[in-house]
């Protein structure tokens, strides 16, 4: 198994970036990938990803486990995973605090979880389950939402506090997903930071988003804005040296440009270390 590094910085690889990858050394410390775009066994995709990851640590992040589904996980879903995770020997496997299936129904959407007692223990009992069948310690992402449920017994970060505690998986910390949601919903992101586990964190996602009429949306079409670059450096400071990656889904930029971005984390993580 790769052994993940602290203090590393990675991107998201993404199609019009391929090419890059394959021919020439660009210079990141890892790259995530999108794990269901690559667990169709065989064909290029595969190749790809096998060649890719001759030359660089690769972090497989997905997006349709479900772990809040509360008819458990899909059997088939998990078999092909658990192939693309032998094949590949990720650095982190990660995926969402969500639901995204019911009845064999898939949504292709990272919908919200109450979160009460009854969510966790249906949560817990679905993390278990893939770290179980996996063979390997995963990383859940909090997610952005836009909506919030009057059945919530505690908070966001105490719900991930306590699944932490229950599975022993660790966190994969969207900086872009809390300062959405605080903005969404009116609460402290700093209270979110304090509240959080933070020897669990092994990796951090940077992202941008887009405002609607009323709401932040999570849309990955923005370079990372000022907002997040200030809430990033206040995790750092909170967290010490941990896995930093810069997430670009549409409209996709230059790679130059999001290499720029990822020197703004660099850099940042360079200053905490000074203070440190």
């Amino acid at each position: 198994m790769t052994q993940p590094q602290a203090n590393c910085y990675g991107l998201g690889l993404r199609k019009p970036h391929y090419q890059h990858f394959l021919d020439e050394q660009v210079p990141v410390d890892f790259v995530e990938v999108i794990s269901e775009n690559f667990m169709v066994d065989g064909g290029r995709p595969r190749d790809i990803l096998r060649r890719v990851r001759g030359r660089y640590p690769v972090a497989l992040h997905g997006v349709s486990l479900s772990v809040g589904s509360a008819d458990g996980l899909d059997p088939a879903y998990l078999a092909r995973l658990k192939r693309l995770v032998d094949d590949v020997d990720p650095l982190f496997v990660s995926d969402h605090l969500c639901w995204t299936r019911v009845e064999g129904f898939q949504s292709h959407d990272l919908l919200p979880l109450p979160y009460t007692r009854e969510a966790l223990d249906c949560v817990c009992a679905n993390v278990a389950a893939a770290q179980d069948h996996l063979g390997r310690t995963m990383l859940i992402e909090n997610p952005s939402s836009y909506m919030s449920f009057a059945a919530s017994e505690m908070t966001e970060w105490a719900f991930l506090d306590a699944l932490c505690a229950r599975t022993g998986c660790e966190l994969l910390l969207d900086i872009n997903n809390i300062f959405v949601s605080a903005a969404n919903h009116g609460f402290d992101p700093i209270a979110y930071l304090d509240g959080i586990p933070a020897a669990r964190v092994r990796q951090i996602h940077l992202a941008g988003h887009s405002k609607g009429d009323q709401l932040l949306i999570d849309t990955h079409d923005q370079p990372v804005p000022q907002g997040v670059w200030a809430l990033y450096a206040q995790a750092r400071a909170r967290l010490g040296p941990v896995a930093t990656m810069i997430e670009r889904d549409d409209d996709i930029p230059p790679l130059a440009d999001l290499l720029a971005e990822l020197d703004i984390a660099r850099a940042c993580g360079a200053r905490e270390s000074m203070a440190a």
